[in-house]
């Protein structure tokens, strides 16, 4: 693999840096589980759309730059260096707006795409049911076909987004005789349909960031199945392809993370280097982070030239995952006491980024797909392990 950047590359570069240095807010915004931040959030992403800057590997018709995977990375690490603000509509742009490419109708993409990217539409995620978490064929929530609509009875869980979204994106099953992952259909849901209600579950932080669904006697369009009747397995895989593999944690993220775990060390050397395990596991955390990106501009390269992902967004998902926590709880190491005090307490300063990223970290093993799951994917698909 090529590590130089090409001129054209190290141009694009220098375009979203000049656009981030003008346009990235100089105060941080809310937090976007909050109504006020997640309208903050929700403007800042209109903004970043405006700029063309919304999703740049879409398709440039569709709101996009037409830009490859590698000028994506690039984008993240311009993006991520320049403290801009997290993606409240994630779940959209890098989840549902790949699978939308690779199965939607032109109709579809046309309706749905561009106004994504601008987060005039936002997403949620409809997967889970409380019987079903990471075992999604065990979805019991039903689509009923009549005429030219489903109608939907059931329930969702641990929704993403849900309480303050537009739109969700669902796996239902529409053949009621079905079992496992037979029998499922991928159908995009509008949220303010009679017969939907929202409930909001609070989070460790105590902010609502999920919410349940309910659903009673919902009647949707035919035209909002995405894929074919039947075939939500595949078109939900894909879809969970992106969000274990590259689109959703960028290693932009992590090596910012990283970053910030060396200047929180620096600033707290003496108190530290009391334990000679700090030092270590923050060298750690730099080296991964940097063997995540470049392991990352590898799959990348491959994907640019054709090639798929498949099960091994398994491992990925485990790396990143578990990184997250390391990083986070060697941050909390360093801070001892202080790292107990929330972002609002008066003398919290930046330490309380920390504590909340560190509460956020736990989940990152459990979503998109626990990763005692992934560990049975790689065994099974990857290493030819019996079930």
């Amino acid at each position: 693999m090529d590590l130089k950047y090409t001129p054209q590359q190290e141009a694009f570069r220098q375009e979203v840096r000049s656009w981030m240095k003008e346009n990235v807010p100089k105060e941080p915004l809310q937090d976007f589980d909050t109504e006020e931040g997640f309208a903050q959030h929700r403007a800042w992403e209109a903004k970043l759309n405006e700029g063309g800057w919304g999703m740049v590997t879409w398709p440039k018709e569709l709101g996009g730059r037409s830009c490859n995977l590698i000028e994506w990375l690039i984008f993240e690490e311009e993006y991520w260096g320049a403290g801009a603000p997290l993606r409240v509509n994630q779940n959209g742009i890098f989840l549902l707006g790949p699978t939308l490419m690779e199965y939607g109708t032109e109709e579809q993409k046309k309706r749905f795409l561009p106004r994504m990217a601008s987060c005039a539409d936002m997403w949620a995620q409809a997967w889970s049911e409380p019987g079903a978490g990471s075992d999604m064929a065990a979805i019991r929530t039903k689509a009923v076909r009549q005429g030219d609509h489903y109608v939907i009875n059931g329930q969702k869980t641990w929704s993403t987004r849900a309480r303050w979204a537009d739109w969700a994106f669902g796996i239902f099953r529409t053949d009621p005789d079905s079992e496992r992952h037979h029998g499922l259909s991928y159908i995009l849901v509008p949220l303010n349909l009679p017969g939907i209600t929202i409930r909001p579950i609070r989070q460790l932080n105590g902010l609502a960031g999920f919410a349940e669904i309910f659903f009673d006697d919902v009647k949707v369009p035919v035209e909002n199945l995405l894929g074919k009747e039947g075939g939500g397995w595949n078109v939900a895989m894909a879809t969970a392809g992106f969000e274990r593999g590259l689109m959703l944690r960028s290693p932009a993220r992590y090596q910012e993370t990283a970053r910030r775990l060396v200047q929180l060390y620096l600033a707290n050397r003496e108190e530290a280097d009391r334990d000679p395990s700090i030092r270590e596991a923050v060298i750690k955390a730099w080296m991964d982070a940097e063997a995540y990106t470049l392991s990352t501009y590898r799959t990348a390269s491959k994907l640019v030239n054709g090639a798929k992902i498949g099960p091994e967004s398994s491992t990925n998902k485990i790396f990143w995952s578990e990184l997250d926590i390391q990083m986070h709880d060697t941050a909390m190491r360093i801070l001892g006491s202080r790292a107990e005090l929330l972002p609002e307490a008066p003398d919290a300063g930046d330490v309380g980024t920390w504590l909340d990223g560190f509460l956020f970290s736990q989940a990152g093993t459990i979503y998109a797909g626990s990763n005692e799951i992934q560990r049975n994917i790689i065994a099974e698909r990857m290493l030819g392990m019996p079930r």
